[in-house]
């Protein structure tokens, strides 16, 4: 949508409007972009404090147990609660962003980003601080490469996206099934395709978060806009992180 107005902004209201809807929906992907960055910015920040209040350390650093705050949160109902609570947000927004103030959505995506903090904090259980620290920010640096191409490319991907959507759905079913096989070769090709997966799905929900803006939206439309284009990337960016965090994360 944003090329075809840039087409007819062109032909028919001269450089000076295309060059205002340039600036426009650049203006436009950088709020999607921080606020992206905020909602990742503050899950670390949340999982890293949840953690460092939620083990027992020794003198050399090494975990040697959980507080009563730990086994609350690794353990027993709570994660369920958490699970739920999580899920509940994003189907929310996803089915009442028509009717939510824009403040009232970027209020409920940081909440999100909040708890899902609270859950992943168990990441750094498993994994050291340094591999966390490294895979991060190479997670970082394939983020803007694939998110920058879907910005750029010519190239229609609502194709490659429906593939990726449908190998979403075979990719969580085989976590399902491996639940109970818990087969090492099978938790290999779902960390794999996992991370293929994602990186197509980075690209392409830029390029349709792109193709969503119009220079007629109010200030409202256009903030509800940002907000769901927030939280896609930034469900991207972290499912991207924790796949490749099995490849690349060095196990406690």
């Amino acid at each position: 949508m944003s090329d075809y107005d840039r087409n007819v902004a062109a032909r028919g209201f001269g450089t000076t409007r295309a060059v205002a809807i340039d600036a426009g929906l650049r203006a436009y992907m950088i709020r999607v972009y921080n606020y992206m960055a905020a909602g990742v910015a503050l899950t670390g920040v949340v999982a890293w404090l949840t953690f460092n209040a939620a083990v027992v350390t020794n003198e050399a650093g090494r975990i040697t147990g959980l507080t009563s705050f730990g086994q609350q949160i690794f353990s027993g109902p709570m994660t369920i609660v958490l699970f739920l609570a999580t899920l509940g947000i994003v189907f929310f927004l996803s089915f009442r962003i028509d009717k939510l103030q824009a403040g009232t959505a970027l209020m409920l995506f940081m909440g999100y980003a909040a708890l899902l903090g609270l859950m992943l904090s168990s990441v750094f259980l498993a994994y050291t601080g340094a591999s966390v620290t490294r895979t991060f920010f190479i997670s970082a640096a394939s983020f803007g490469a694939l998110s920058l191409y879907g910005y750029t490319t010519q190239r229609d991907l609502s194709p490659i996206g429906s593939f990726l959507i449908m190998g979403l759905f075979g990719l969580i079913l085989a976590m399902l099934v491996n639940m109970f096989l818990k087969s090492s070769g099978l938790d290999f090709a779902i960390s794999a395709i996992g991370v293929l997966i994602f990186a197509g799905l980075t690209a392409w929900d830029t390029q349709k978060i792109k193709e969503m803006y119009d220079a007629n939206d109010d200030g409202t439309v256009s903030g509800r806009k940002t907000v769901m284009g927030a939280l896609t990337l930034y469900l991207d960016f972290i499912n991207l992180f924790l796949f490749m965090l099995r490849f690349l994360g060095d196990r406690r």
